[in-house]
């Protein structure tokens, strides 16, 4: 009896190895496991990048285009928020810095945190140090960024804000002792759940994010 149950037992050993080989193997993706996905240090330089200067028209009938420029108003802004902190930037102030930065080069970075807390969670931490070597880069360096954070829909007003803005000074803080990125180059800023991505789900993961603008809206040549 003990040696028809071993031999029984080995037959469905093997057949369940067999059910297993012949199930297909799916490639794992990032975010499959509800990490998010990480950004790498040249997609944040392109998105980033001022955009290329448009050659010279050589007819007679159409003036050479000047260089994009940030209005007077929009420097007096930036001038004005360098070196300031996030908490003392009134919803004035932080409604005019998005209606400046909105024709800027920008990139959204799926950057996520501790619960409840600014503290940058492990898995964000490659994205958070791939967006400081972008900073530090050659096409970048020397600009000044605004840093937004934002939130999904999910508790109060208040709280919301409070929370984006905590986020918003941990990338600073960051990207300064890390990369040594001057202070006064990041305005920090925070929207709470103000300003959705994704206005038709309110909750959905896409709607807690870090924006970063390149506000110098310079232009390089092109190649």
């Amino acid at each position: 009896m003990r040696s028809a149950a071993k031999r029984l037992t080995a037959i469905l050993s093997i057949m369940a190895i067999g059910v297993a080989l012949s199930l297909p193997a799916y490639p794992a993706f990032a975010g499959d496991d509800g990490n998010s996905k990480n950004v790498t240090e040249d997609e944040i330089v392109r998105a980033l990048a001022p955009p290329p200067k448009k050659p010279l028209t050589r007819g007679l009938s159409i003036a050479p285009q000047a260089d994009p420029a940030p209005s007077a108003s929009e420097t007096k802004l930036i001038q004005s928020v360098r070196g300031r902190s996030t908490r003392s930037l009134s919803s004035t102030e932080r409604e005019e810095i998005a209606s400046a930065a909105k024709d800027k080069p920008n990139i959204d970075l799926e950057i996520t945190f501790d619960y409840n807390s600014a503290n940058i969670s492990a898995k964000s931490l490659a994205s958070v140090q791939a967006l400081g070597r972008a900073l530090t880069s050659p096409d970048l360096k020397g600009s000044t960024f605004v840093v937004a954070g934002h939130t999904d829909a999910a508790g109060s007003e208040g709280y919301n804000q409070d929370l984006s803005e905590r986020r918003a000074d941990s990338i600073k803080r960051y990207l300064v002792d890390k990369y040594s990125i001057s202070a006064t180059d990041l305005v920090t800023v925070g929207y709470g759940k103000s300003k959705l991505k994704d206005p038709s789900q309110p909750m959905a993961e896409v709607n807690r994010r870090v924006q970063v603008v390149n506000m110098e809206n310079k232009t390089t040549a092109s190649k």
